[in-house]
């Protein structure tokens, strides 16, 4: 029963993180495009703080419910008598959500004061370089993404 919550929180949790990713690279940012500087890197601004602000709750409890897991399958291969061996797919799935997580902190806690200290001081090119560095990284992010999916689909 536990397992089985903690496996919803961390399907959830991913499902907010990477869908949000998702929505904002390839839906919100060609339709803001056309606006002028000051309203696009305003409405970005305001979108990624609210987003970042689910992330900084969705990021850990994918992190954690997905540590918990791997932790408690080891725990009961080894109390059955038997080495546990974690499979290459949990462990490429852990690593890649680790550096996904230190991604998503560095976004968050570096790349995006950036951008909010440029709009509230209406410093449009040093907005949009912000936003474009935030951009990037996301677009990095969603391919980490990828491939964290291929190898929980795949089971390699």
């Amino acid at each position: 029963m536990l397992y089985s919550l903690l496996k919803t929180v961390h399907v959830l949790a991913i499902l907010v993180w990477v869908g949000g990713m998702v929505f904002a690279h390839f839906c919100l940012r060609p339709a803001v495009a056309e606006l002028p500087p000051p309203q696009r890197l305003t409405l970005m601004s305001a979108v990624l703080g609210r987003f970042f602000r689910l992330v900084l709750v969705a990021a850990p409890l994918a992190f954690l419910s997905g540590g918990w897991m791997i932790g408690r399958t080891a725990r009961h291969v080894s109390e059955a008598g038997v080495h546990f061996q974690m499979p290459l797919g949990w462990a490429v799935m852990a690593a890649l959500g680790t550096v996904m997580v230190l991604v998503f902190l560095h976004i968050r806690f570096a790349l995006y004061p950036r951008l909010a200290r440029a709009v509230q001081a209406s410093d449009w090119p040093a907005g949009a370089a912000a936003l474009g560095q935030v951009r990037q990284w996301v677009l990095a992010n969603l391919g980490l993404s990828a491939v964290v999916l291929l190898a929980a689909l795949w089971r390699f």
